[in-house]
């Protein structure tokens, strides 16, 4: 029963940060074209008009209609159900109001469940269930990270910088807890190096950009063994490719395509996280049955 009210509870949690970390894409974008075009790069001014109302100081901000600029009531926010009572559209202007907002309150609310239901780590300590409430709130910033690169190719500095102090805190907090008993620190510091170095490096070579190695520092921390940081770069990996190979057969892959990486990588580490120990050992225990068939 507990178990079930604490699930319910963070579904409707999960469901408002979600719809918050929707929000904070839009504004980030918007802050975004201002310093483009301050910076004198080319920007979208259509665009920028239809977000400029996202600039107002926080004091006098109110959620409003991207098209419209009508302010939305609160009954137009109500996470999921305001959305599917209008049909994805606009109550003043009838303008489809897009996808993205609520398949991030659903996401995030599946997260926040699903890592409730198969964290690793026994929730029973005020340090070990602080380090969890600090991984529910790095969901919400890998969420932002996931949209906006996903949408615009590009991973938000500040974002990454706060997601690598929350890391740090929960790392912190992990092994206070306990939680990295009998894990040396090179093992983490080798999990620094398969993800942000390995990244780095690609971003020298043109292949990824560098916000791609400075989201693999964070997620260096929360996964912090070098075995899961293997794993979670191999899932995201595996992952792209599940993307890029159909592409490829349909003939739409071509040299100038971009594919953003950094929700690849956010999909890999939440994997590595949650069942990264239990794929492990099932990889290492279908290893030893097939060694031993070839053996005989």
């Amino acid at each position: 029963m507990e178990q079930l009210i604490v699930s319910v509870v963070l579904a409707w949690l999960g469901t408002m940060f979600g719809s918050f970390a929707g929000a904070q894409v839009w504004r980030l974008r918007a802050k975004q074209l201002v310093e483009d075009r301050r910076n004198g790069e080319s920007v979208n001014a259509q665009e920028l008009k239809q977000l400029k109302g996202l600039l107002r100081p926080a004091i006098s901000d109110r959620s409003e209609c991207l098209h419209c600029h009508h302010a939305l009531a609160w009954y137009d926010l109500v996470p999921l159900a305001s959305w599917a009572a209008l049909r994805g559209r606009c109550r003043y202007c009838s303008h489809s109001i897009g996808r993205m907002e609520p398949l991030m309150e659903l996401g995030v609310a599946v997260v926040f469940v699903t890592s409730y239901l198969a964290w690793p780590q026994q929730l029973t300590s005020p340090l070990s269930i602080a380090a969890f409430a600090m991984w529910l709130i790095a969901c919400v910033l890998m969420a932002i990270l996931f949209a906006y690169d996903a949408k615009w190719f590009l991973l938000p500095f500040a974002i990454n910088i706060l997601l690598i102090v929350v890391g740090v805190v929960f790392f912190a907090l992990f092994a206070l807890s306990g939680g990295s008993a009998g894990v040396p620190l090179w093992s983490t510091l080798l999990a620094l190096g398969i993800i942000a170095g390995l990244y780095y490096l690609f971003s020298l070579m043109g292949w990824s950009g560098l916000g791609d190695s400075i989201l693999g520092i964070s997620l260096a921390l929360f996964l912090v063994e070098w075995q899961l940081a293997f794993l979670a770069v191999f899932l995201a990996n595996l992952l792209g490719c599940i993307l890029i190979i159909p592409l490829a057969l349909q003939g739409k892959l071509h040299r100038k395509l971009h594919i953003p990486f950094g929700p690849f990588l956010i999909l890999g580490t939440i994997i590595a996280v949650l069942w990264g120990d239990n794929i492990i050992l099932f990889g290492m225990q279908a290893s030893d049955v097939l060694i031993t068939q070839l053996m005989l």
